[in-house]
């Protein structure tokens, strides 16, 4: 076999047996992540990722079929979870302004790699909202929960609703209006000016 067929994609009904360690395929995703945020998606390759990993594209092509797929499996590779309580639902909003601030720059500088091309792509747009969006989302209203269990803010207050926007607006915006990621200052100052008075809390 030539060093060029080697290269090529498989077909599609072609499967072949996972070689590649769970500390080999996190570099992976690492490389694709890190190369989003520097680059851009357009800017992203198989051929780049192969290079930086020093490994061959046929491996690549083999796990991950196309590079949306490969991007796709990177940015649920990215999924987190938080597990904030501090028994008040104040402090419980600052910690998750806090928490957000600290990966701001990373993560808003995926959203903006991905605003483009993720629209285009369903799996894609699921991947970005499984890893990114929908893990803050649930964070914050099992924060709430907990907050109205406790009888610190009524259930049907109108300001609820609100505030994973008021927190996701707040990282999306900054850096257009001010030219900075909202840092941990930055967001924790938001929630204690905005979000906290918008709830009746100090």
């Amino acid at each position: 076999m030539t060093s060029q067929a080697a290269d090529r994609p498989e077909p599609v009904g072609v499967t072949r047996r996972s070689k590649i360690t769970p500390e080999r395929e996190q570099e992976f995703y690492d490389a694709v992540l890190e190369q989003l945020r520097e680059c851009g998606y357009d800017s992203v390759t198989m051929e780049g990722i192969a290079a930086s990993t020093r490994c061959s594209k046929s491996t690549l092509y083999r796990q991950w079929k196309t590079k949306p797929q490969f991007v796709a499996a990177a940015l649920r590779s990215h999924r987190r979870t938080r597990c904030i309580d501090t028994g008040s639902l104040a402090d419980d909003l600052r910690e998750a302004a806090r928490a957000a601030g600290e990966l701001s720059g990373r993560d808003t500088k995926l959203l903006q790699a991905l605003v483009h091309a993720a629209p285009q792509d369903p799996e894609l747009q699921r991947a970005l909202r499984e890893a990114l969006v929908e893990p803050e989302i649930a964070a914050l209203k099992e924060i709430i929960r907990r907050g109205v269990e406790r009888g610190e803010v009524p259930a049907d207050h109108p300001a609820l609703e609100y505030i994973p926007a008021q927190m996701f607006g707040v990282l999306r915006i900054r850096p257009v209006l001010e030219g900075e990621y909202a840092d941990p200052d930055y967001l924790v100052r938001f929630v204690e000016a905005a979000v906290l008075p918008a709830l009746g809390l100090t």
